[in-house]
C-alpha cells in the first residue's frame, strides 16, 4: 500500500514538471512574440541566448547577443510587423523547444522559425529566422 502511494506521489511530481515545463516554454515564445509582433529588437534581445544563429532572406550567419539586436532593428525598421503570429509549436524529439509563425510586412510575407535553448535555469532563443515567402 505504501509503496503505491509512494509510485503515485513520484508520478504526479513528474507529470506536475513536464506541466511547468510547457507553460515555461510557451511563456517565452509569447514573450518573444510580443516583441517582434512590437518590432522591438530592444526587448527581443532579451530573450536571445549569448550567441544566437540568425537567418533572414535565406544567409544565416550565427551573432552575439548585441550584434543580433542590431540586426533586428535594421529589419524591423525596413520591414516594420503589420501582423505577427505563431502558428505552431512544440519540442523535437530530443525536448528542444520551438516555434513557426508568419510575419507580414506591408505585401511582404515571411515565414518565422526559433529554437528555444535551456540555458542554466532560462529559456532562450538559440536560432531564429526570417525567411521570405
Amino acid at each position: 500500500m505504501k509503496v503505491n502511494r509512494n509510485i503515485t506521489s513520484l508520478v504526479l511530481v513528474l507529470v506536475c514538471l513536464q506541466v511547468i515545463t510547457l507553460f515555461a516554454q510557451s511563456d517565452v515564445i509569447s514573450q518573444v512574440k510580443e516583441t517582434i509582433k512590437a518590432g522591438s529588437a530592444k526587448e527581443l534581445s532579451k530573450y536571445l541566448n549569448q550567441t544566437v544563429d540568425v537567418t533572414i532572406d535565406d544567409k544565416m550567419q550565427p551573432y552575439s547577443k548585441a550584434q543580433a539586436e542590431f540586426i533586428f532593428r535594421d529589419f524591423f525598421r525596413q520591414h516594420p510587423a503589420n501582423e505577427f503570429n505563431i502558428i505552431h509549436q512544440g519540442s523535437s524529439k530530443g525536448g528542444q523547444p520551438f516555434a513557426i509563425g508568419q510575419y507580414k510586412s506591408g505585401a511582404e510575407t515571411y515565414r518565422v522559425f526559433m529554437k528555444i535553448k535551456t540555458v542554466g535555469n532560462q529559456q532562450l532563443v538559440h536560432e531564429i529566422s526570417f525567411v521570405k515567402e
